[in-house]
């Protein structure tokens, strides 16, 4: 069982975006609560490159910005490592500054699709070359010079609406990005915070280009996504009970807390409020023995996308049939995501079928032991690992050293909750 309460690491997104934005604007910015996972580093080491006095003091980073056009040509390569929001974000940024940069990372980040980005970016007027035409890396971005852009998305994803609001705080005037379904909007509340020029009216942002942005003080909310695996942990292990603190719970974020509620799962949101603008809050949750299947679709989808992997370890042990669709995005993360959940809940002895967007998950279920291919995913890793706690046997995965790209002392959390 998990006994206990403690206070979450940072947000991945959010510390992202902080380093970012801290980096292009003008004064001194320090960021609390820092996520010191290798992704999040690999942006810090990405801006150094461009000339950004950035310090680490424990879980606080403080960043010298260089202001919105005051970055410098790298001297070498930006390598992001396993990190997508680096390299989708960063090129955002890359394409308005008056520079040469070349983005290359890790095996996986060589298979994950940049014309999403890419061709938007051209459409502003910015010079892009790259491997099967700037779709895949290394990427040469030639920056500076960009227009205004009136674009309608074709993916609804986060990471893109990001990059092309930064592109428009350098472009030539009044940006509107209409996204297809709302996705997470950390971009859009910190950068308000910063200076910038940017309204929400429904679906569409309007950005207009703006001289500077000034530093701020930043505390970085709990990262939702990784309380995910600990709330399922405790909803399916019995006699459980955690509390998680200051867990971040802005509403384009808290899907799978919706999802849980209607699983009929045992949890409680306490002292919410807000902090820098982002709604926080604890989270209690007990073991629930009398789970439902659900059914999650595109209109959730993007509120809990990196949550499904652990989503589908906990249908396993819900009464009926759990359905989820309208997910291909999974196909393009760090690993095919609704193939390597399909095929390692398999050999666990689940009831489970894949779909070309999705999966049909039939439960409940006794879950055995097995050895576990992770695909060096942080997020397949960590949902088996939570397979593990009821299951008769041992899951053993063939890689835990990648959970420490958003998740380092993960396995140490764990050992300390379990009783």
């Amino acid at each position: 069982m998990l006994k206990g309460s403690f206070e979450l690491i940072g947000d991945k997104s959010i510390s992202h975006r902080a380093i970012m934005f801290s980096s292009i604007s003008k004064g001194h910015n320090k960021i609390s609560n820092f996520l010191m996972g290798q992704d999040c580093l690999s942006t810090i080491s990405c801006f150094r490159k461009m000339g950004v006095d950035i310090e680490i003091n424990g879980a606080d980073v403080f960043v010298k910005g260089n202001g919105l056009y005051g970055l410098k040509p790298p001297l070498d390569i930006l390598d992001v490592g396993n990190s997508g929001t680096t390299i989708r974000l960063i090129s955002g940024i890359l394409a308005g500054n008056k520079f040469e940069a070349t983005l290359i990372g890790d095996e996986s980040i060589g298979k994950r699709p940049m014309k999403r980005v890419t061709d938007p970016l051209r459409l502003m007027g910015c010079k892009i070359e790259g491997k099967e035409d700037a779709n895949f890396t290394p990427i040469k971005i030639y920056g500076g010079n960009l227009n205004a852009i009136d674009y309608k998305m074709t993916v609804a994803s986060a990471q893109v609406k990001s990059a092309l609001i930064l592109a428009s705080l350098y472009a030539d005037g009044k940006s509107i990005i209409h996204e297809k379904v709302r996705s997470r909007n950390h971009t859009e509340i910190m950068l308000k915070s910063f200076g910038a020029d940017i309204t929400v009216e429904d679906l569409a942002i309007n950005i207009n280009p703006v001289q500077e942005l000034f530093s701020q003080n930043i505390y970085v909310p709990g990262d939702i996504s990784s309380a995910a695996f600990i709330i399922v942990g405790a909803l399916i292990t019995k006699g459980s009970e955690v509390i998680i603190k200051n867990v971040g719970l802005n509403e384009t974020r808290t899907g799978i807390l919706d999802v849980v509620k209607n699983m009929n799962g045992n949890i409680e949101i306490l002292n919410q409020r807000l902090v820098g603008g982002e709604l926080v809050g604890d989270l209690l949750v007990k073991y629930s023995p009398d789970l439902n299947a659900t059914t999650i679709d595109k209109a959730i989808i993007p509120r809990l996308i990196d949550e499904i992997p652990v989503i589908a370890v906990l249908a396993t042990q819900a009464e009926g049939t759990t359905i989820i669709k309208d997910a291909k995005e999974l196909k393009v993360k760090e690993s095919n995501r609704i193939k390597a959940v399909v095929d390692n809940l398999k050999l666990m002895g689940a009831d489970v079928e894949e779909l070309e967007d999705g999966m049909v998950i039939k439960g409940k279920v006794s879950l055995k032991g097995a050895n576990i291919k992770t695909f060096k995913d942080h997020r397949i890793a960590m949902a088996f690992s939570i397979a593990d706690l009821g299951c008769d046997g041992d899951v053993i995965l063939d890689n835990k050293s990648c959970i420490d790209i958003s998740f380092p002392g993960y396995f140490k959390l764990l050992k300390d909750l379990s009783i």
